[in-house]
């Protein structure tokens, strides 16, 4: 396998298409539409600004998103290290339970995207779903004594919710989905 420069360049070119493709399939509109009005309806009150990381002066999801990652990389490696199964299998729930409100952090912010990035954002929610439902086949798996599987499991689900991350990067940082565009003015401009 040739990694020249120019290989190297036209495989970062194929990631970035196949990162951009999801914004144009129009096709995603149809179910995303009625989703981010139902996530919109949702009645959270104050504790929508506070999902939207409001305190914090810049989102939350992207911070939350540490910890099921996190918990789940943690318990593969694990999964190989002898002596390291129950405390993978602790990391596996722990990564469940903490899914849900980093989940509910990005569906509060997505709901407000503009259609391009709801679209992408729509097949990140899709790739972490999926990777969310593989560990919880995994943490099944490992209690019923199916270590082999639930190792199995984990791994496919971290390639999904890896993916996920891929897709979740490239919202936030190509397509700048949700920058604070006023907290960096300061640092733009001089007070004079």
């Amino acid at each position: 396998m040739d990694i020249t420069p120019l290989h190297t360049h036209q495989w970062s070119r194929r990631l970035r298409r196949a990162l951009d493709a999801p914004e144009h399939w129009d096709v995603l509109d149809a179910p995303a539409r009625p989703l981010a009005e139902a996530v919109e309806a949702l009645p959270l009150g104050p504790y929508r600004d506070a999902l939207h990381g409001v305190w914090l002066g810049h989102p939350l999801h992207p911070a939350m998103v540490q910890l099921p990652i996190g918990f789940w990389t943690s318990a593969a490696l694990l999964d190989y290290l002898p002596g390291g199964r129950r405390s993978a299998d602790t990391l596996v729930a722990a990564g469940l339970l903490t899914a849900g409100p980093t989940a509910l952090t990005g569906w509060v912010d997505w709901a407000r995207l503009d259609p391009p990035r709801r679209r992408t954002g729509l097949v990140h929610a899709l790739c972490n779903t999926t990777g969310v439902l593989l560990y919880g086949g995994s943490l099944l798996a490992r209690c019923e004594g199916h270590r082999a599987r639930g190792r199995l499991l984990g791994l496919a689900g971290l390639t999904a919710v890896s993916a996920g991350a891929a897709l979740g990067g490239h919202l936030a940082y190509r397509q700048a989905a949700d920058p604070d565009r006023a907290a960096a003015a300061p640092r733009l401009a001089s007070v004079d």
